[in-house]
């Protein structure tokens, strides 16, 4: 699966268990890892994130103290998402430790990969990869879950850049979707805001087969830069309620 293919992607070199927490539970909290999943083993785990098994078991060990998973022992044992994690929002929400100021860079180095990337890909897309992404934003448009549309939309996101011909574009979208891929997954569970967002892809697709350039740059621009704006609001929405329980 591409979620779990982005959830599991290499670690990069500084505090390794530290990241590893921070993604995974990130993963967990916006339901990209669902209640009762199981995670690899530890062996598994340290092939696909490039680290060692003790850097895992470290990671492993806060995510239990943190109780977002929990180890079962047997034959069919392992180490599993936990459930009523909405009980424990508040204290691990992937947004409350990150500023404003941070979404919204995020949002412009997004835009800044993809909008070229959309750039080259008018240019580039020949008839049939047209067609297969104009059936990625029908998957995105029919998809009815938070995490299923978090899904769609990174599809069709990694196939845009991957369009480009640019494996420097396409390796710098893949990486940065281990970030956003948890955070967009926290706003597609409204209705409203995603029919927005399939009207953007529409506006994308458009200008993609009229070989548009610019139109196709400044669609997925203005995708990019809506969702970063909804990132904030969300963060300021989940600060505020976070601060009202504590007063």
């Amino acid at each position: 699966m591409m979620t779990h293919a982005i959830i599991f992607a290499p670690i990069g070199q500084a505090s390794r268990a530290e990241q590893i927490v921070t993604r995974l539970a990130n993963a967990i909290m916006t339901g990209l890892l669902q209640a009762h999943e199981q995670l690899p083993n530890e062996a598994e785990l340290a092939k696909m994130l490039g680290v060692s098994h003790i850097t895992v078991r470290e990671a492993l060990n806060t995510l239990r103290a943190k109780e977002l998973i929990y180890t079962s022992r047997g034959r069919h044992g392992g180490s599993f998402v936990c459930d009523n994690i909405e009980s424990r929002a508040h204290n691990y929400h992937p947004l409350n430790l990150l500023s404003s100021d941070y979404l919204l860079d995020l949002g412009e180095m997004h835009c800044a990969i993809l909008a070229h990337s959309a750039r080259l890909a008018a240019k580039r897309m020949n008839q049939a990869e047209q067609l297969t992404f104009s059936s990625f934003i029908d998957e995105f448009q029919r998809a009815t879950t938070a995490e299923s549309r978090a899904q769609a939309d990174m599809r069709c996101l990694l196939f845009l850049s991957a369009s480009s011909q640019s494996a420097r574009l396409a390796n710098s979208e893949l990486t940065l979707q281990i970030e956003w891929a948890s955070f967009i997954a926290l706003l597609y569970a409204d209705d409203a805001l995603h029919q927005q967002c399939v009207q953007h892809y529409r506006k994308l697709m458009e200008a993609l087969s009229k070989q548009c350039t610019e139109s196709a740059a400044k669609a997925v621009s203005e995708l990019i830069l809506f969702l970063a704006e909804k990132l904030v609001d969300c963060k300021l929405n989940t600060t505020a309620s976070t601060s009202g329980r504590m007063s």
